[in-house]
């Protein structure tokens, strides 16, 4: 029998249409499954129905991409307080998965391996228990890994470290023991390893020494190192030889199911292989004919009503704040950019002075340095100067300037800068007008083409930055005292008021990255807010490359992970976990020490290293503030100019 093109055409199509609508009724079920073990009260994610779309934005924290297949699930805080379900491996397109805050327990399924597609994985601060499961390691897309924060007992999978594309693995205060594999040293993109509080022993790798404070290890006593300054020596032990140090792991793993397409492109517009589809595709289409063609026009005219939804890896950061209304619309259409992460790769270099533009003209005069300048400064790049390495488009060094002034001087790499000339000095203009007491002064910068590096020169901060007063001990004279902690926050607050305020020198600003570290502290310890409008100069896979660390610390607020956008109440949302961290004296919050200030139970919360010796008035105010800066709705938190207000009662801000 034969059949004609065009017959063969419209069943294939068809088909296609057919197998599409069953690809998305299995993600559908998978999704109840979920639903069921994550939340067996139905509390919580009532809006997840088996007769509903979870791509139409009705379905509580799922967004989808292009081709309609859900994306990222974003959970974070929601009260849940049941099981991860291995159903979770028939979303073969999901790239984030957001569960932090929660309080789950069980296992992590092993059946999680099989989303070749996931970059993000953040478990943080649940009750999870068993062991991680070396599944994992085969994870190849994976680049944040967050575990931090419940009972998971057992090694760390050697394996690991074939995951690499991993920039930031968070497992501490967990009950982890053995040694840290020598495998996860190799990560090339590794930023940050954090295990502190946990039980492991033996040699830490030496080359993890290349991660300088990336690498976290406090509270582990069996652990020793060469060369690590938090690490105690290795006594009896060879130090040429601690590379391969490792505890052999049983081989038990598992392989992955066939199910589990490792090669599978999940931009494809199908779910089955191509190949394959197209062999069977007239015999399987004769059979459905029948059926189809009867139903086909009511399908057609469902498919063509259902709104493409993209993912928001394409959407500009927002400068400003959003309604209301907008803020819900995009919440239910944009997931993140994180989910989708490109690095800089192939930029264009910034060309130089081209076309002798009268935006670079308007400003340069007072602010452009020569190379000389910064060469001198900085002893021609002198190793002994510098101040820290910033990944690896980004260092900064301390520098003397001519008169005599101590600078800090941040070279950047210009394939990472935004290839267009105008966005760059638009952004450098930016930077040039922006004039706080509470930010950091930019002196100049300078654009090399020989070296192939733009330099920006910052007022020098001779006290650090405010992430080492944080995690001291007692009796260390980084220990600040209450009042120095109070007059932080309030200079934080006035600094971060600022940048949002539209003023005729500058428009309103959202800084989008703040943390403890990007806060300095001057010689009377006033805090400086550091690379503000920063990001204006970088292009986009850079500034979301930068963003992974800040997401996996807690800075990010919910509604990022999900829209992809930034307003001030982003930054009003990393303010409140500053102060959060200010008043305990500790870097990561958990949700023990949460509850402990919801409940007012200072003795649980504020810094043991103050003995006592703080103001009740003043703390209750602050964490109250903090509370309200960290809820889980934007709409909910304050503006920076309340909150100013608010500080006034505990102290002057002005």
């Amino acid at each position: 029998m034969g059949f004609s093109d065009s017959f063969l055409t419209s069943v294939f199509l068809i088909f296609l249409f057919c197998l599409q609508t069953v690809c998305g009724n299995t993600e559908l079920r998978a999704l109840m499954e979920i639903k069921s073990s994550l939340d067996p009260e139905n509390k919580y994610l009532s809006s997840w129905t088996s007769d509903g779309d979870p791509c139409s934005g009705s379905f509580d924290g799922v967004a989808c991409n292009e081709h309609r297949k859900v994306a990222n699930i974003s959970l974070v805080q929601k009260k849940l307080s049941g099981k991860i379900s291995p159903a979770l491996a028939g979303l073969k397109c999901l790239s984030g998965l957001y569960l932090n805050y929660n309080s789950l327990y069980g296992e992590i399924p092993k059946e999680i391996s099989n989303l070749t597609e996931l970059s993000d994985l953040y478990l943080d601060v649940n009750n999870l228990s068993g062991t991680i499961p070396p599944e994992i390691g085969k994870m190849a897309s994976l680049q944040a890994l967050v575990l931090s924060c419940n009972q998971l007992t057992g090694n760390i999978p050697t394996n690991m470290g074939s995951l690499k594309k991993l920039r930031v693995l968070y497992l501490e205060n967990n009950s982890l023991n053995g040694p840290i594999p020598a495998s996860l040293a190799n990560i090339p993109q590794l930023e940050v390893l954090d295990v502190q509080n946990n039980s492991l022993s033996g040699v830490v790798p030496p080359a993890l020494k290349r991660l300088n404070g990336g690498f976290r290890s406090k509270n582990n006593p069996g652990l020793c190192g060469f060369g690590f300054s938090s690490l105690r020596d290795c006594t009896g032990l060879d130090g040429a030889n601690t590379n391969n140090v490792e505890t052999p792991v049983p081989n038990n793993t598992a392989p992955i199911p066939e199910s589990a397409d490792v090669h599978k492109h999940c931009n494809q517009s199908h779910c089955s292989n191509s190949k394959r589809l197209t062999q069977v595709a007239i015999v399987a289409g004769v059979i459905i004919l029948t059926i189809t063609l009867m139903v086909v026009g009511f399908l057609v005219f469902i498919w063509y009503r259902r709104g493409k939804q993209k993912i928001g890896s394409t959407l500009d950061a927002s400068e400003g704040g959003l309604s209301t209304d907008q803020t819900k619309e995009i919440y239910r259409r944009s997931p993140s950019p994180l989910v989708s992460l490109d690095y800089c790769d192939g930029c264009s270099p910034l060309a130089e002075g081209r076309n002798g533009n009268a935006v670079s003209q308007e400003f340069l005069q007072g602010f452009k340095f020569n190379l000389e300048d910064v060469e001198s400064a900085t002893q021609y790049f002198s190793g002994v100067n510098l101040l820290g390495k910033k990944s690896n488009f980004s260092a900064v060094y301390k520098g003397i300037l001519k008169d005599g002034s101590i600078v800090a001087i941040r070279s950047i790499t210009k394939t990472c800068c935004k290839s267009d000339e105008m966005e760059f000095m638009k952004g450098l203009k930016l930077l040039t007008s922006l004039k706080h007491e509470n930010l950091v002064r930019l002196r100049g910068f300078c654009c090399s083409k020989a070296r192939g590096e733009c330099f920006l020169i910052y007022d020098f901060a001779p006290k650090g930055n405010l992430s080492q007063y944080l995690d001291v001990e007692g009796g260390s004279s980084h220990v600040l005292d209450w009042s120095t902690r109070v007059s932080i926050i309030s200079g934080i607050a006035r600094g971060i008021g600022y940048l949002h305020s539209s003023e005729p020198s500058k428009p309103g600003l959202v800084h989008r990255n703040i943390s403890v570290e990007k806060v300095l502290i001057d010689q009377r310890f006033n805090p400086l807010i550091l690379d503000s409008g920063l990001l204006h100069l970088l292009a986009d896979d850079v500034v979301f490359s930068a963003l992974k660390v800040s997401a996996a610390l807690g800075y990010m607020a919910p509604e990022y992970i999900t829209t992809g956008r930034f307003t001030v109440k982003s930054d009003v949302y990393a303010f409140g976990v500053i102060i959060l961290q200010i008043l305990s004296g500790e870097r990561k919050l958990t949700c023990s020490m949460r509850l402990a200030a919801e409940s007012c139970r200072f003795e649980d919360f504020i810094d043991s290293n103050l003995q006592g010796k703080f103001s009740e008035f003043e703390a209750s105010k602050l964490v109250e503030i903090a509370l309200l800066c960290t809820h889980e709705l934007p709409d909910n938190r304050p503006t920076m100019d309340v909150v100013i207000e608010e500080l006034r009662k505990c102290g002057p801000t002005s």
